[in-house]
């Protein structure tokens, strides 16, 4: 029997009869919605589980309203997909720049000072307004709901690059990589950050568990180990300032360039951990309040440089994945932006 819609599964109004999908003899026994997530090709199960507890699919002429009822080889399955709900925040023209951008999914070389989504205190002006606003009607509607479908963040005065789906399908294959952390797919995330010191080793990794801080909610905190959530970040000394020469005795660098890589993607991971390990981000006033007085060592362009950064010096410089409908690999590099780069160039002169 045939196993795939004869027509194209719409969200529109206009398909109010349904596409009608007939069980093979594999799915007899399967659960409902397990069965019609193998028939619909592009909409999760989850959003079917919705669709079918809302009265949107029929058994054999007779609405099934129980995700969980079992079907046999034969029965027909007439599927009614609602159109996708406009979307709660409201769009708004917001620069972006976009690197890449295709029907399933866009990459953003996100700005410092944008936030990636509404919460309290931060309304409106974020990535997420700005993409519904960019995509429009290209938005197919994730949990029957017309929105970008973010998979990871930055935080608010990082900049650098995301990637954000723009249907149903890409967010769960995005999600399913993301949640993997890379180790068995291509997904590859990282960051510059310039510290204060530099570490002993020129390489080394951090594993060190994190949750919220019980005195600070706003921070994250190491925990001993069988508490919080696992968090491994692999770093590299890039550049030391001032450098050390060949010959020249040892001497204190007064900060570096690392690349951090992630194993994990924890809330202020790489930022927590710089600073478990001595050397915290130049600029970040939650995690490095105590290394400020460091300031003053510097020489005033790149004290000016700090100055005018004014956030942590962070930067998601490297981004891959595999494309989650034709799984191809990805890759996308951003150089840091320009307040980045002057604070990076001044100390470079020392």
């Amino acid at each position: 029997m045939n196993t795939e819609p004869t027509a194209p599964l719409s969200t529109s109004p206009d398909n109010a009869e349904g596409v009608s999908l007939h069980v093979a003899p594999e799915q007899a026994g399967m659960r409902l919605d397990k069965a019609l997530a193998m028939l619909a090709g592009e909409i999760s199960r989850a959003r079917l589980q919705q669709v079918i507890r809302e009265g949107g699919v029929s058994l054999n002429g007779a609405i099934a309203g129980d995700p969980s009822r079992k079907v046999a080889a034969g029965d027909v399955l007439t599927l009614i997909m609602p159109a996708a709900r406009p979307p709660a925040p409201l769009g708004q023209s917001i620069p972006l720049e976009v690197v890449y951008e295709d029907d399933a999914l866009i990459v953003i070389n996100k700005p410092a000072g944008l936030v990636v989504h509404p919460a309290g205190g931060h309304e409106d002006g974020t990535l997420v307004n700005a993409l519904i606003a960019h995509c429009g009607d290209s938005l197919s509607g994730i949990g029957g709901v017309r929105r970008p479908g973010i998979v990871h963040r930055l935080d608010k005065d990082t900049s650098g690059l995301l990637v954000v789906a723009k249907t149903d399908k890409a967010h769960q294959g995005l999600a399913k990589q993301f949640a993997d952390h890379g180790r068995t797919g291509p997904l590859e995330r990282a960051y510059l950050a310039l510290v204060w010191g530099t570490p002993r080793r020129p390489h080394g990794t951090i594993e060190a568990a994190l949750e919220r801080s019980h005195r600070n909610r706003e921070k994250m905190a190491v925990v001993a180990e069988g508490r919080g959530r696992e968090a491994i970040t692999h770093f590299t000394v890039l550049e030391r300032y001032p450098p050390l020469l060949r010959g020249q005795e040892e001497t204190e660098a007064l900060a570096s360039l690392i690349e951090c890589r992630l194993e994990t993607g924890r809330t202020h991971q790489i930022r927590v951990h710089m600073s478990h390990l001595g050397h915290p981000l130049l600029g970040d006033q939650l995690y490095g309040s105590g290394y400020m007085t460091k300031a003053s060592r510097l020489p005033d362009g790149a004290r000016d440089a700090l100055a005018a950064l004014g956030r942590q010096a962070l930067h998601a410089t490297v981004l891959g994945f595999a494309h989650p409908v034709t799984e191809a690999e990805m890759y996308f590099e951003a150089p840091p932006p320009a307040d980045f780069a002057n604070l990076q160039a001044e100390l470079a002169a020392l």
